[in-house]
């Protein structure tokens, strides 16, 4: 496995080694051991969460305060989607940057993103199927989020905002400067 540090520390993208020949494919996706030697981390994954979208769809971006905070490991397993994650660690040297990157199935790339992030992703295939391990469990009252197009953070989705299909949960999420972090 290829572990690459992202420009925000502590975020890594992790890329299996694929064994492929004419029956298909095979790769380790998860290994505790392995995982935790190669980013030198303890986690523990407690949760593991899969959504299903159509091509459009912005998932995000969600996180979770608190003692409830969630590490992810995160992937497709069928289509492509741009993933984002944006660093909310108010003591963080990159806090309010953001990193992007595409997540297929086809480059089978993983991302691992550590508590004090928020997280999204934006569909660019016609379907999507996304995986994701959580270090935390889900708490409803420690739920957060940030607009997906706030001003401030100024991530470029690279899709016309007219094809859009967001949910209206996250379309009332405030800016990154009102967000309670």
């Amino acid at each position: 496995m290829n572990i690459i540090e992202t420009k925000l520390k502590g975020c890594f993208i992790i890329e299996p080694k694929v064994f492929g020949d004419s029956r298909g494919y095979f790769f380790e996706s998860f290994n505790q051991n392995t995982f935790n030697d190669s980013l030198k981390l303890k986690v523990n994954f407690v949760q593991d969460n899969e959504s299903f979208s159509s091509k459009g769809v912005i998932r995000g971006l969600h996180y979770q305060k608190g003692e409830f905070a969630q590490a992810k490991l995160v992937r497709v397993v069928k289509g492509c989607v741009l993933d984002v994650v944006v660093d909310i660690r108010e003591n963080s040297k990159t806090f309010g940057e953001h990193f992007s990157i595409e997540l297929s199935e086809d480059n089978k790339k993983q991302l691992f993103i550590p508590k004090g992030f928020a997280h999204g992703f934006l569909v660019l295939s016609d379907t999507a199927i996304f995986s994701y391990k959580c270090d935390n469990y889900y708490n409803k009252a420690s739920e957060g989020g940030i607009i997906y197009n706030d001003k401030t953070l100024n991530i470029d989705w690279n899709f016309k905002d007219v094809d859009l299909i967001i949910s209206e949960k996250d379309t009332l999420f405030p800016n990154f400067n009102d967000a309670k972090l």
